[in-house]
């Protein structure tokens, strides 16, 4: 990859996109992880104003400290970027008194994972509109695209997607290009919605390298028939993710009427 070249092509589609919808910036959520690192930084290089958004809800401390670093090394960086803090834990236990609790536990922690995510893009969207902003969305490819690693209308929810057409790797190489802080270039990549330090991995059972791979395999029209040991294992988990998460990565399904009938 060109990777200076695609900073460049990046940070002009950016600034191309905003003056063609005539807005003033950029609205983005920073959670101390290397995709919202990037694009933050992506966004900054435009020079058009943006506003970044530390939104902690019952957040492991690494989290919050990696994501306050990046934030004042921002600022240092760009005198176009100011940040806001909003703690939204006070809303997510106040939402927990007025809903249903019961079930599994594991199907109502997740539930609340994806609450977590979908109160942010409340918040995110409140400054965009009090702003006249666009919401730049830190989804890569592999999440996006390959095991739909995100929750609808949560970190789903953007205007705009500067890095989703990039492989986590790639992200990578752009970190380092951009001079991210290293704390966050070398932390294990995190979702942060259960309110601890458990990692992607631990939760998708394969790391970003090895679900890059079973993109790649599957793309190539590859069948788990053709691999065996962890590679089988892997593309498995691959395949099972973007099975079950088609409905984040397609449009909405549209019952259409057939003409007769109207």
């Amino acid at each position: 990859m060109q990777t200076e070249k695609v900073i460049d092509h990046i940070v002009q589609w950016l600034k191309d996109y905003a003056t063609k919808a005539k807005v003033n910036g950029f609205v983005i959520g920073i959670s101390g992880g290397i995709d919202s690192a990037v694009t933050s930084t992506l966004c900054a290089k435009t020079g058009l104003p943006v506003l970044c958004i530390e939104m902690p809800i019952h957040q492991a401390q690494s989290h919050v400290t990696r994501a306050q670093e990046h934030i004042s090394d921002l600022k240092n960086r760009f005198d176009n970027v100011t940040d806001t803090r909003v703690d939204l834990t006070p809303v997510f236990e106040e939402f927990k008194t007025e809903v249903l609790l019961e079930g599994e536990q594991d199907v109502v922690d997740m539930a609340l994972a994806n609450t977590r995510a979908r109160l942010r893009m409340t918040t995110l969207y409140y400054y965009a509109g009090l702003l006249g902003r666009l919401v730049a969305g830190t989804g890569n490819k592999v999440e996006d695209f390959g095991v739909g690693f995100y929750t609808k209308y949560g970190d789903g929810g953007v205007d705009l997607s500067p890095i989703a057409d990039l492989m986590k790797s790639e992200v990578y190489d752009i970190a380092k290009k951009l001079d991210i802080c290293k704390s966050i270039q070398v932390a294990k990549p995190s979702d942060g919605l259960f309110g601890d330090a458990r990692s992607d991995e631990d939760q998708i059972g394969a790391n970003y390298d090895e679900l890059e791979w079973a993109m790649t395999m599957q793309n190539q029209g590859k069948t788990s028939n053709d691999f065996s040991g962890r590679d089988k294992e892997v593309y498995d988990i691959y395949t099972s993710y973007n099975r079950r998460n088609k409905h984040k990565m397609e449009p909405i399904p549209v019952c259409v009427i057939p003409q007769e009938l109207k």
